[in-house]
């Protein structure tokens, strides 16, 4: 934006070095020549509202100032400037009348006339009527010369029969003013772009914003201030807090620089939450500045978030709430995790298959000062190498064949500012363990095919059902990860370790179980809980899951007894411990616990991925299906399972 300047210049030849210096400059200015006598401050004060700010000179600048509420720069008089003028006076005759505007005045006036050794009178005026004074008693005088630095002044001492000198202005003193006016120009620009901001700021915002000052008097009261207390920002501005109402938590005392947060109050029967913060300079109050958040509206805003983060899944649905158990050793787990969730450290979680460390994870996060951000959740063991780093890290459009048009963002990206869950960290390749060092220690993502680095704030939590520590050793998996991940380390006990929860877990698993089928299974009798309780479950919870569905779907009573249950192990294989003949576990042979069939073929792929050593080509190669669609099926076994 081009600055906006006027130059009222007073005689012709400051005109044509102002029209020389904005050229040079390149600072654009309007030029009127006509100063105080030919109503030149009339003519500024008529472009006002169109300009930045003005330059003048002389009586012509001070009459300007006096009428005009935008900055004004003065083409400054120097000494050398007046001396010349003097000199030259001096040719005509020793009597010299200095007639100058009050303001223009130049000090130590008796000091020049002895080291001059030029006797001159001293003619000051401040409006028209008094310089046709001054020239009237300037005429008084023979030889009389007149030095001004108005060029009006010398017209009026000519129509009066005087001779005239005029003081004219250095080039150096106008260029300094046109920089003046630009860096002016420059300043208010920015001040008013800071102005404009901070006002859309304020009255776009969902809050209200009252602004008191010292005395208590309303100095800012936006639109949402506005609607809560059904008052307009002309009837507020400028009047005391007190009309928003006694009762209202606006109470301003002198000297009070208390800060409340949260303060719950009461307007207009609307629940309002309010925030009050003192503005103190230099150790004294100088006003007061309250925020206001209509309580409806924060809960709305709330349920949007948590809806489309739900949408997405990326929400953590367990609490510690949700885990059941009454035994000590789930109890000092729980108290473990939740002193593990109070923190943002990164959390290895130890534990077999089924036990429930998502659910431990989840519940972590949700107790953790990031629960209203993300929870990502990924299974490291069922993606190949190439899906799995896509997946994690992002990529760039054009970064490998059939890469999505934009690009896609990776899970530690989708994560910020809350979780990502790392579950089967152990399957990693070490290509991946690799990147994900950098990204645990430097708190950066380099997209595939990417060229910019991007910072992230993801609490990471992994786990595994495998030794990471054995694996270290064995060389699968780097000791600088390991050591990384296992800064926090939290281990889940299996059911075998806790059966004095059973009883608990499986009345509660069966009555869900009954929701989704339209069951009537009531409680199982005294004889057939000692019997699940005899049982190790190696699959834990899940397998408990699973085995409660069979009995709800299966009972033919309310109550479940001992006989039903015992028929229903005997039927199960891996509480039997026999297998058919020829058909032992071996190379060729796995066992496969009865349940779901998405189970079962997870159970299945899992097997093989452990005698593959996790190697997805080979276990592709092993199940007779391409690499694609073992990603697809781990995908929607997966899902399924969710």
């Amino acid at each position: 934006m081009k600055p906006r300047v006027l130059f009222v210049s007073t005689y012709p030849e400051l005109t044509a070095m102002a029209g020389e210096i904005s050229r040079e400059l390149g600072v654009p200015m309007d030029i009127h020549e006509g100063g105080i006598m030919r109503d030149g401050h009339l003519y500024a004060k008529k472009r006002e509202k169109e300009l930045d700010v003005i330059i003048s000179c002389g009586a012509t600048a001070a009459a300007i100032k006096e009428i005009v509420a935008i900055p004004v720069v003065s083409v400054e008089t120097g000494t050398v400037d007046f001396l010349n003028a003097l000199i030259k006076a001096k040719q005509y005759g020793d009597r010299i009348g200095l007639v100058s505007y009050k303001t223009e005045r130049l000090e130590n006036l008796e000091y020049l006339k002895d080291v001059l050794q030029i006797d001159f009178i001293d003619f000051p005026y401040s409006n028209k009527e008094e310089l046709e004074r001054q020239i009237e008693d300037a005429m008084a005088l023979e030889k009389l010369t007149v030095v001004s630095m108005g060029n009006c002044v010398l017209e009026v001492a000519a129509e009066k029969g005087l001779r005239g000198v005029l003081i004219h202005h250095s080039r150096r003193a106008v260029e300094q003013a046109v920089i003046a006016a630009r860096n002016i120009c420059d300043l208010g620009r920015r001040e008013k772009e800071r102005a404009e901001r901070l006002k859309a700021v304020i009255d776009y915002s969902g809050e209200g914003i009252v602004a008191v000052d010292r005395d208590g008097n309303i100095t800012t009261f936006n639109p949402a201030a506005e609607k809560i207390f059904d008052i307009s920002a002309s009837e507020a501005a400028g009047r005391p807090v007190s009309i928003l109402g006694k009762d209202s938590g606006f109470d301003v005392l002198n000297g009070d620089r208390r800060q409340e947060l949260g303060r719950l109050i009461k307007i207009n029967n609307t629940q309002i939450v309010l925030n009050k913060v003192p503005i103190v300079v230099d150790g004294e109050q100088v006003g007061t500045v309250f925020t206001l958040q209509e309580v409806s509206r924060i809960q709305k805003l709330e349920h949007k978030v948590r809806k489309e983060l739900y949408s997405k899944g990326l929400v953590a649905r367990y609490r510690f709430e949700d885990i059941l158990g009454q035994s000590s050793v789930i109890r000092e787990t729980i108290s473990k995790a939740r002193k593990f969730g109070m923190t943002s450290t990164t959390v290895l979680i130890e534990g077999e298959t089924g036990s429930g460390k998502e659910l431990f994870a989840q519940s972590m996060h949700n107790i953790s000062s990031r629960r209203d951000g993300p929870f990502v959740a990924i299974n490291c063991a069922a993606l190949p190498e190439n899906l799995l780093e896509s997946e994690l890290f992002g990529y760039e459009e054009g970064a490998f064949t059939g890469a999505k048009k934009g690009g896609k963002p990776g899970l530690f990206e989708l994560a910020h500012g809350g979780t990502i869950f790392l579950d089967e960290i152990s399957q990693i390749s070490p290509k991946l363990q690799s990147r994900l060092l950098r990204v645990l220690q430097e708190k950066e993502v380099l997209r595939i095919g990417g060229d910019y680095i991007l910072n992230i704030d993801a609490r990471v939590i992994a786990a595994t059902n495998h030794n990471l520590y054995q694996l270290v050793q064995k060389g699968e998996f780097r000791e600088d990860l390991f050591f990384r991940i296992n800064v926090l380390n939290l281990r889940v006990p299996p059911l075998r370790e806790r059966k004095e929860d059973i009883p608990i877990l499986v009345r509660h698993l069966l009555r869900l179980a009954n929701q989704r089928h339209g069951t009537k299974t009531a409680d199982i009798t005294e004889g057939g809980m000692a019997l699940l309780k005899e049982y190790n479950w190696p699959g834990n919870v899940r397998e408990l899951e699973n085995f409660a569905e069979k009995m709800a779907i299966l009972a033919e009573s309310p109550v479940i007894d001992e006989r039903f249950i015992r028929q229903l192990l005997e039927g199960h294989a891996v509480y039997k411990g026999e297998w058919p003949e020829g058909e032992k576990e071996g190379d060729d042979c796995i066992k496969v616990k009865i349940g779901p069939l998405r189970d079962m073929e997870l159970q299945l792929i899992e097997a093989v991925s452990g005698r593959v050593k996790g190697d997805k080509k080979a276990l592709a190669e092993r199940l007779g299906i391409s690499r694609t669609t073992l990603w697809k099926r781990l995908k929607e076994l997966e899902d399924g399972s969710r």
